[in-house]
């Protein structure tokens, strides 16, 4: 009796333990659900790489935190860093992207993808001035980083180096494996050299392994376009639509190259079924504008930013328009010089017989400090149009920036004839002769601007002369810089 009570404590101390250890693993599992981390809330690797999991699962914010908390545990951890950046970017936390892909290349300098992610991110922003120094870091630490040598083609075509562009565009697609966004960059950089013909056949070579990828499709349309090939470009940019149904982008490029090819009806039509409408600035098809009755009236606001606002969102949609492309050329000129140049240089290939916009971009150009560009374009708009006061006027900027100054000198006589008021010519035209050691002729021109100056507009130069003219008399009574006669 006293054994078969000794058994029964045995087994009823078994059957204790292991209802314990059952009640210990579901605390252990509630435990679990209560603390996402888990096991591995010590181990900052373990972190990164459940965080890389639901990164690759789309679940942003969950991979967030487990980046976060890696970073918690070892706070020097750049892969982690640098994958909370493009989690952050995902979700358009973009400033705080920003930082982490900066504390990501401060922690680890020798690596390259920080430096394009922080490039790709600054583009995102607008901000090209500040993205390229970071695509060329990354290009300098790996000269086959994809991204960078992708999206530097873009900002080069921006800023109008075409050349250097394709360049890059080539280096990017020389790279096995290159992504087909690559080969549209290249496409656009060839078309951007005067190559449609090279151009067509890369978006071919896409657009064949990628029937639907709508970046080529709408690439193609545009080649299509220049070369009036519109039946084609009409195709595409229905294929385009079917890729992206409703995508009003898309839609409004359509009913422009409809417009083209003359087809007015079908062009209202697709306008309408996108909820978009037709503005023509000459009362015909030719040059409209597609867009919603909002945007176009905020187009024509007199607030300049909310205008800037709605042209941007009407370029979006009629990316072939030169008025567009011209109007925020314009507004983009004193703030953001190198955005103004790509907006003129487009119009201006767009329509290369309207003057506006070749003097447009020739004043961007200077504004850029590229005085030779701008010199050189400026003469083929004055050869057309010999009596143009603004192409004169940069043509002559242009010209005495470059040092070019016995070329300058006819350009500013030029624009007192044209306005004798212009007082400041005589400036330039006292320093050009100056500069050539010409003394009499730069003493003549000074005392005529003395004579002409306005001293609210000009003191600035009327003290340069001031203090030039003791030491330019004195120059001339030695007999020095007596203009030489021309064989």
């Amino acid at each position: 009796m006293q054994r078969l009570n000794l058994l029964v404590r045995k087994r009823f101390l078994l059957i204790a333990t292991c209802f314990a250890l059952l009640l210990a693993g579901s605390a252990l599992r509630a435990a679990a659900q209560d603390d996402p981390f888990g096991d591995s809330a010590a181990d900052p690797i373990r972190l990164f790489e459940r965080g890389q999991s639901a990164h690759a699962h789309g679940e942003l914010e969950k991979a967030l935190a487990f980046y976060e908390q890696a970073l918690k545990v070892k706070p020097e951890f750049p892969e982690a860093e640098f994958q909370r950046g493009n989690a952050l970017a995902s979700l358009g936390r973009l400033t705080e992207a920003e930082a982490a892909f900066r504390l990501a290349i401060a922690q680890k300098k020798n690596w390259s993808l920080p430096h394009s992610a922080l490039g790709a991110l600054l583009m995102r922003l607008k901000r090209d001035a500040e993205a390229e120094p970071s695509f060329r870091a990354a290009l300098r630490i790996d000269a086959n980083d994809n991204v960078a040598l992708r999206m530097l083609s873009e900002i080069r075509l921006r800023a109008g180096d075409a050349k250097e562009a394709l360049e890059l565009a080539k280096r990017a697609t020389a790279i096995p494996e290159a992504p087909a966004s690559a080969w549209v960059v290249l496409a656009i950089a060839e078309r951007a050299n005067g190559n449609a013909v090279a151009a067509k056949a890369t978006l071919d070579r896409v657009l064949t392994d990628e029937p639907a990828n709508v970046a080529a499709l709408l690439e193609r349309a545009d080649v299509l376009t220049d070369q009036k090939n519109y039946d084609p470009a009409i195709a595409d940019l229905r294929a385009a639509a079917k890729v992206k149904p409703g995508e009003k982008t898309i839609m409004a490029r359509l009913a422009y190259v409809l417009q083209q090819a003359g087809r007015n009806e079908e062009a209202m039509e697709v306008a309408k079924s996108a909820g978009l409408e037709v503005k023509t600035s000459d009362g015909g098809a030719k040059g409209g504008v597609v867009g919603t009755r909002e945007e176009i009236d905020a187009a024509n606001s007199d607030d300049p930013a909310v205008a800037r606002k709605a042209l941007e969102k009407l370029l979006e949609k009629n990316p072939r328009n030169a008025m567009l492309l011209g109007r925020l050329g314009a507004s983009y000129r004193t703030d953001d010089p190198a955005r103004s140049l790509d907006f003129y240089r487009r119009a201006s290939e767009l329509q290369p017989e309207a003057a506006e916009y070749a003097i447009g971009y020739a004043a961007a150009l200077v504004q850029a400090r590229r005085f030779a560009d701008a010199a050189q374009l400026l003469r083929q708009v004055v050869r057309l149009q010999p009596d143009n006061y603004a192409a004169r006027a940069n043509l002559a900027t242009a010209l005495y920036e470059s040092k070019r100054y016995s070329e300058a000198i006819p350009e500013y006589e030029w624009i007192l004839t044209a306005k004798p008021d212009v007082a400041v010519a005589h400036y330039f035209i006292a320093t050009s002769h100056d500069y050539l050691g010409e003394y009499p002729e730069a003493l003549a021109s000074y005392e005529k601007f003395l004579a002409a100056a306005d001293t609210k507009t000009n003191q600035l130069e009327i003290d340069k002369v001031k203090l030039r003219l003791p030491s330019l008399r004195k120059q001339i009574q030695l007999g020095e810089g007596v203009k030489k006669n021309k064989p």
